[in-house]
């Protein structure tokens, strides 16, 4: 609807709030982001760890709306890459640091802040990549982790070692303190790897596919809701360990067998020499008609003979 003159009518108070709700999120996001630095900073990894929980919240929501309310714009995708990269890239790296990396005794990994470098630049080289590749696209999977799946599974690392799941078991005897860097780098590399890992679940319950992401959807919520603790780090491997192990398989299926790979081969070489006769036989064809067009070009046409032409001056004009 236009207004007098020829100009559009600006968007009523609600379709301005409409418009602007996703960027808020996604401002929220960074919110959380920045105050999980200064939280860790502060020596309080806990609250630090729950502020990326709640960025990812944020991060969650903010593009969903902008799809429900067909608000989405470039500069919202823009936007929401570079506070990624923040909250799921610097904030979780930091926090790991000052949690876990910073050493005790003074000389002693000095060198750690450089996995903090490393974790961020895959972060933003993956942000970058998806927004070349899939940004603004219906996608069924991830190129690659996503930063916020490889960013929470980092951060909740502390909550999870404060569990008694952790502290009373096997698990915790393991060296995690170098463990963790191993994950550092794992993560990074699976974020700029070609992996695929699945989208958010199809729900619903008309098939069994609906069904199962209906029962992944709730045990999801249910376990950040009543165990976030001891639910979202071992949450956050099971998803990077889907992501490798669907890969694996689906190479192995998708991966021709030696013999029939050769057999393949051998019909392509038929087929193309096959091809390559049959241009030499339209070709030499088509000389032949265009010698013969020549020669019927060039032919003299016979004068007519004298007898018939004195034959008819002779015959009388009636």
């Amino acid at each position: 609807m236009r207004a007098t003159g020829g100009r559009p009518d600006r968007p009523t108070g609600m379709r301005r709030a409409v418009v602007l709700f996703p960027g808020g999120l996604t401002l929220g996001n960074l919110f959380f982001g920045i105050f999980a630095m200064i939280s860790a900073s502060r020596g309080e990894f806990g609250r630090a760890v729950l502020f990326i929980v709640c960025g990812g919240v944020c991060d969650m929501l903010d593009g969903r709306v902008a799809r429900a309310t067909n608000s989405g714009t470039e500069f919202g995708e823009q936007l929401d890459s570079l506070v990624d990269a923040i909250s799921f890239g610097l904030a979780p790296a930091m926090i790991t640091y000052f949690a876990v990396l910073t050493p005790s005794e003074p000389g002693r990994d000095r060198w750690a802040w450089i996995l903090v470098f490393f974790f961020c630049m895959c972060a933003v080289l993956r942000l970058a990549r998806f927004n070349v590749t899939q940004a603004g696209e219906k996608k069924s999977y991830f190129l690659g982790l996503p930063s916020p799946a490889a960013g929470g599974t980092l951060a909740t690392y502390h909550w999870f070692a404060q569990t008694k799941l952790y502290q009373q078991t096997v698990i915790g005897d393991l060296p995690w303190h170098e463990l963790v860097k191993y994950l550092m780098v794992g993560l990074s590399l699976l974020m700029i790897s070609n992996v695929r890992y699945p989208a958010f679940p199809r729900t619903g319950f008309r098939d069994w596919r609906g069904l199962l992401g209906s029962v992944t959807v709730l045990t999801c919520f249910a376990g950040a809701i009543f165990l976030p603790r001891e639910f979202f780090f071992p949450a956050g491997l099971t998803y990077v360990l889907v992501g490798l192990i669907g890969t694996l398989l689906q190479s192995l299926s998708d991966r021709p067998e030696p013999l029939a790979s050769e057999e393949l081969a051998d019909e392509l070489a038929d087929g193309r020499a096959t091809a390559a006769s049959d241009a030499l036989t339209v070709v030499d064809g088509n000389r032949r008609r265009k010698r013969r067009r020549t020669r019927d070009d060039n032919a003299v046409i016979p004068p007519p003979s004298t007898s018939s032409t004195s034959r008819s001056r002779q015959e009388p004009i009636e």
